[in-house]
């Protein structure tokens, strides 16, 4: 795994610049508001606080500012990152924040967390995604949860478009890079000891056309508002069966189950 785990790290360097100024567009960031509001809306057990954050494959710290502005708190955040020009970028940018660089899957937790997430990154280690996420998964403490955010496919055409995708555009490495279908990432979540709390689909026609314009520049049609005014077709269905079928991409949120307390 070594290799392909030094591949990624050697692609991903050269990508991240690209990566970085796309992802500050106006659209991607409208759609990106978009689904992280819907999803925490009502996630009140995670709004507390001091809220102590593991963020794995933290690429640019997203995770930090979208659970702070969108749960309304100041969490406790750190993260690690294999790609040191990424690393390099967050530190000059956020010096106040801790961020390390340390390779997924070999990374071994030294404490426990109320959250650890994973944000767009098991994809990038999917040959070692198992191991990653097991270990990721003692980082949680008893009682405290596991955010995942991944592309994914619900039916097989889908997951053929997508391998193609990563084969013939520049921006991925076919070699490392592979989706996940849905039900095989829920699989390992639940072979990691954890509970699934709630599933968003958000991965439809607003995702297709906004979410990656550093990959698909010729999608990126209209602006914020064509953003807002799709979401919100797509929304009532984001958390049915079909949204699960047609998605390319699972947002969910786990539990790890606290030990029962003996009879007394």
């Amino acid at each position: 795994m070594t290799g392909l785990v030094e591949k990624q790290r050697e692609h991903f360097n050269g990508i991240a610049a690209t990566y970085y100024a796309a992802r500050r567009g106006a659209n991607h960031l409208a759609l990106k508001d978009l689904i992280w509001a819907e999803f925490l809306r009502d996630k009140a057990v995670l709004r507390r606080p001091g809220l102590t954050v593991l963020d794995a494959m933290c690429g640019h710290a997203d995770a930090h500012d979208l659970l702070s502005r969108h749960l309304g708190i100041d969490v406790a955040y750190s993260g690690f990152d294999y790609s040191d020009e990424v690393v390099a970028r967050v530190q000059r940018e956020n010096p106040d924040l801790e961020i390390t660089q340390a390779d997924a899957t070999t990374f071994r937790p030294t404490r426990q967390y109320d959250l650890v997430t994973l944000i767009g990154g098991l994809h990038h280690v999917h040959d070692a995604a198992t191991e990653a996420l097991t270990r990721l998964a003692t980082a949680v403490r008893p009682g405290g949860h596991f955010l995942s955010f991944e592309p994914t496919h619900g039916n097989s055409v889908f997951g053929a478009v997508r391998n193609a995708v990563y084969r013939r555009n520049a921006l991925f490495d076919a070699d490392t890079e592979q989706g996940f279908s849905t039900r095989s990432l829920f699989a390992m979540f639940e072979r990691a000891g954890l509970e699934r709390v709630d599933v968003l689909y958000p991965g439809l026609l607003s995702y297709v056309l906004y979410y990656n314009p550093d990959a698909f520049p010729k999608l990126n049609v209209g602006g914020p508002g064509a953003v807002r005014r799709l979401f919100a077709l797509e929304r009532p269905f984001m958390r049915g069966a079909l949204a699960r079928t047609l998605s390319f991409a699972t947002l969910s949120l786990w539990r790890k189950p606290e030990p029962e307390r003996p009879a007394e």
